[in-house]
């Protein structure tokens, strides 16, 4: 398969994956585990046509294609902020394997330069990733804590009334709050 076609394959996978989260069959799980690995097979056979370094960077490109590919379908079937982390994990390896395959072509500072702007990169899109699952824990963790807040606002709210109505009033609040 095309490079270009395989990654239009997988964006569409991910969008589509992405609205399914969670709801995907054992089957589908498994049926998705076989395209993955039949593309990969696909690529890496496309690969060894090829001569020298071209070879070893499409067989990087290959193999990143393949775990960026595996990591979604582990996201899209869980939706657990821990596969997306795993997720752009993948993604910053795959393009950091495939720099480091493109500088070996290199010689001299420029092969030194070139390793070392990979490695930076790299490191950059780790930290992101990372990063962003802070935030994300963060916003989560803000948002628990004002609807607590909000409950027990709601819950002081009803102690002031009696009997029936402040039954009803926490009734409400605990519906309202899930709690």
């Amino acid at each position: 398969m095309h490079p270009r076609r395989f990654l239009a394959v997988l964006v569409a996978a991910a969008v589509f994956g992405a609205a399914q989260a969670g709801t995907m069959s054992r089957d589908d799980y498994r049926g998705a585990r076989a395209r993955i690995d039949a593309e990969y097979r696909d690529a890496r056979a496309a690969c060894d046509r090829l001569v020298d370094r071209g070879r070893e960077v499409c067989r990087a490109e290959a193999a990143g294609k393949e775990r960026v590919a595996r990591a979604e379908l582990e996201f899209n079937r869980s939706g657990d902020p821990d596969d997306a982390l795993r997720l752009a994990l993948a993604r910053a390896d795959a393009r950091y394997d495939v720099a480091r395959e493109r500088c070996a072509a290199r010689t001299g500072t420029d092969r030194s330069t070139c390793e070392s702007d990979a490695k930076a990169q790299h490191a950059k899109a780790v930290a992101d990733a990372r990063l962003d699952r802070r935030i994300s824990d963060a916003k989560r963790d803000a948002a628990n804590e004002r609807r607590d807040a909000e409950y027990q606002q709601a819950r002081d709210r009803c102690a002031t009334l009696v009997r029936e109505a402040k039954e009803r009033c926490l009734a409400d609040a605990k519906a309202r709050f899930e709690h």
